[in-house]
């Protein structure tokens, strides 16, 4: 430490993670001036530089509240400190904010912060009457509002923000420099005089400002749906107390089935629809405000029947905007609020596309002046006895960063899966997964996909000289990754072994694990389709263990969409284990309710061999049995709808197993299904209740699962599991196979940050290559 002075010293301190976007310049100012130091702190690149001087006493108490008291939604990775400074401050002369420059590149991604909700502080002004905000449906602070959705480029700040064409009035701008305010430094900032605005649209009528506001809220009152630009993309809008207005939107958004999300102005209106517990109380009122899968209330409070059709459970969330909160305060009701599209497309963001796209559905358009710089859908979660687990991780949470096990000098891109896609970039000791895009079907979920990678390379500063895929060659990702990459620059990563990587690597593990891949389909490295795997592996490679027995999938994906398909081709096609499949004469109640040129149909495929790809799918087998027991329609609409079914009718029923089987082959564990699925047959001939037969399945599933993971560790495999795949959504499977799991003695894992589903792979691929590209 150099002295300057009888007892005064110089220091620089470098300030690396989640620091701008947060008020940690504010902050900064604040303890410094309070301590007596002089200097100045800026944002140099995606981290924070302090060049200050003072007593030794005083320095050093600002090293330590540097940590202990930084902002809420800061997240300090790293502090450097050296001593002296290039350019020594005047005793005397203050500390001030400096303007934002460049810096050297360093071997890790800048981090961008992510949107939160608005803040207690901000939803006071907003319904103060005195207030100059009052009303103001885009009030924010450093603590609160949008980041990660207005941002285009870092160092944050406001001319790097979609905010860029809105200069501060007089009253902004003075809050904007005072250090002492609570919007000292807030880049959004905004008030009516100077920022953004509301504009209406519907039938040839426009309104701009609060009468906009109001001829939307007019609408859902009638049973309108209204299109709602949000943070991240545009919402569709209804009241979810009318029935018709529900089924209305159902029909025009072409989703038939699939649950609707609910907006609550507050934890007591969710009370009056659901029953969350503590955990989930926490992630309602958290700033990230995700969607939370919650239990059904007595009561309902909503058009249940029409919101959430087929399951007991309601995906609830609350406001997360000024303008949100001003609707549901205005109508006092539960909204339905989902995402902006059409079933299978991206969310809409620029207005001329909303209203050439959702001009079918939507029957008026809230939007407002500020542009949305980035795609971010919302994010859902649930709670499992205590532990969360993310579902779709978006707005909220992304892209807060992500950390790697084993850090990587050769920047990574990981192109992600096919459904629920996302992607990650990664170097150093960090990987940044971008939000939810959704399912790469067609054209426009593509544009998305190389949109959000875009975006990502130009804010993290990571240029990717690698790409991790899946092994699947037919995966739009896989195909991107191949036009993109030379084929020595491709790492090719097993579907299942990024799920479990993904589990293994958010909890830190360090040496081998035993993983269990639960899910609908993925590509084996032997060619064949797998889903139902014990893997034991590490961050470079894995060998298989065990698995469930293949059944064929007549017609391929027709098979997925329609579970009866699947039913069939575990009744006529079941691998060949040593039990015979359930006869005939036992099917004969199920294949009677179904079209019989469609059973003969299948039988000759299955027979023949004819368009029927074989799998070991533990999400296909949860299929077969939904079927089996007349839980769903001829043909879903949405993916893990059959599964969903049989989770819903099992509800807290308990049942003994049905009966199961494992064998030996070709050096694996093998789980045959031929008995459990003769015993269902069986027994619902003999008159058992569904939900008592729905609930023995389950149990039948997590007992094969236990045995599966023993015979494992019998053989040599670690006694700590990684539980991954889509099937670990079904809280009951997870619950049940915890439980046997820990019986056994074996520490238990699931993701939680990172999505347990197919949203978490693009973060296992990167993982698995930079342990890779390390080690050779």
């Amino acid at each position: 430490m150099r002295a300057v002075g009888s007892n005064r010293e110089a220091r620089r301190f470098e300030v690396y993670g989640t620091v701008q976007g947060v008020g940690f310049r504010p902050f900064v100012q604040r303890l410094a001036t309070g301590l007596h130091l002089d200097g100045w702190v800026r944002n140099v690149d995606g981290h924070v530089v302090i060049d200050t001087a003072g007593t030794s006493q005083s320095l050093r108490r600002f090293a330590d509240a540097l940590r202990a008291q930084a902002p809420p939604l800061s997240v300090i990775r790293r502090i450097h400190s050296s001593r002296g400074v290039p350019e020594l401050p005047e005793p005397g002369s203050g500390f001030t904010v400096r303007a934002s420059v460049a810096g050297d590149r360093r071997p890790a991604p800048r981090e961008i912060p992510a949107d939160t909700a608005t803040c207690d502080a901000c939803l006071a002004e907003l319904f103060a009457p005195r207030n100059r905000r009052y009303r103001y449906p885009f009030i924010n602070c450093t603590d609160c509002g949008p980041r990660a959705t207005v941002i285009t480029g870092l160092p944050y700040d406001r001319p790097r923000t979609t905010m860029r064409s809105f200069p501060l009035c007089p009253a902004c701008a003075a809050e904007y420099r005072d250090p002492s305010d609570r919007r000292f430094h807030a880049e959004p900032l905004a008030c009516p005089a100077c920022g953004p605005r509301l504009s209406w649209h519907a039938d040839g009528r426009d309104a701009t400002g609060p009468a906009a506001l109001r001829s939307a809220e007019e609408l859902i009152a009638d049973g309108g749906i209204v299109a709602v630009k949000g943070l991240g993309g545009y919402q569709l809008v209804c009241d979810a107390e009318q029935a018709p207005a529900v089924l209305r939107l159902r029909r025009r958004k072409h989703r038939p089935h699939k649950p609707l999300a609910v907006m609550v102005a507050d934890l007591a209106a969710a009370h009056r629809i659901a029953r969350p517990t503590r955990t989930e109380s926490r992630l309602l009122v958290s700033p990230a405000r995700p969607v939370v899968l919650v239990t059904d209330g007595p009561s309902g409070g909503t058009a249940a029947g029409a919101v959430h059709p087929g399951t007991g459970r309601v995906g609830l969330f609350l406001p997360s905007t000024g303008l949100h909160h001003l609707l549901l305060r205005d109508l006092d009701r539960p909204l339905v609020v989902t995402s902006g599209n059409l079933a299978g497309e991206p969310i809409a963001t620029a207005d001329a596309d909303a209203r050439e796209r959702l001009a079918g559905i939507a029957d008026g358009f809230l939007a407002h002046n500020r542009p949305i710089a980035a795609r971010y859908d919302d994010s859902v979660t649930q709670a499992v006895r205590g532990h969360v687990l993310t579902i779709r991780r978006a707005r909220g949470y992304a892209p807060a960063p992500l950390r790697l096990p084993v850090p990587t000098r050769t920047p990574v891109v990981a192109a992600g899966a096919q459904s629920k896609h996302t992607v990650t970039v990664a170097v150093g000791g960090s990987a940044v997964t971008g939000p939810h895009t959704g399912d790469l079907s067609d054209a426009r979920t593509m544009e998305a996909f190389e949109r959000c990678y875009a975006d990502l390379v130009a804010l993290t500063g990571v240029t990717p000289q690698a790409v991790a895929h899946d092994l699947h060659p037919g995966y739009l990702s896989t195909q991107w990754a191949a036009a993109h990459f030379a084929p020595e620059r491709r790492v090719a990563v097993q579907h299942h072994h990024a799920h479990i990587a993904a589990c293994a690597a958010e909890h830190r593990l360090r040496g081998p694990f035993l993983g269990i891949a639960y899910d609908g389909l993925g590509f084996g490295d032997d060619g064949t389709l797998w889903g139902g795997e014990i893997l034991v592996a590490d961050y470079t490679g894995y060998r298989r263990v065990g698995r469930f027995a293949t059944a064929p999938l007549p017609g391929g994906e027709a098979a997925v969409r329609r579970p009866a398909r699947m039913a069939l081709g575990y009744l006529h096609g079941l691998e060949p284990l040593g039990v015979p499949p359930p006869s005939p004469e036992l099917a004969r109640q199920f294949t009677e309710r179904l079209d019989a040129r469609e059973v003969t149909t299948v039988r000759t495929m299955v027979v023949r061999g004819l368009n029927c790809p074989r799998a070991s799918s533990a999400g296909r087998l949860f299929d077969a049995a939904a079927a089996l027991l007349g839980l769903v329609p001829g043909e879903i609409s949405y993916e893990g709808q059959a599964a969903v079914a049989l989770e819903n009718a099992a509800g807290t029923a308990r049942h003994a197993a049905l009966p199961w089987r494992l064998i030996r082959a070709d050096g694996l564990w093998v789980y045959d299904p031929a008995p459990t699925l003769t015993a269902l047959l069986g027994q619902l001939g003999a008159g058992t209740p569904v939900p008592l037969l729905a609930a023995a399945f389950h149990t039948t599933i997590a007992e094969v699962t236990a045995a599966l993971a023993e015979r494992a560790v019998a053989g040599g495999a670690p006694r700590t599991v990684c539980l991954a795949g889509g099937c670990f959504v079904n809280r009951r499977l997870l619950s049940d196979v915890r439980r046997l799991l820990r019986a056994q003695g074996m520490r238990v894992l699931a993701g939680s940050a990172v999505p347990v589903g197919d949203g978490g792979i693009s973060y296992g691929q990167a993982v698995i290559a930079a342990a890779r590209l390390k080690g050779g």
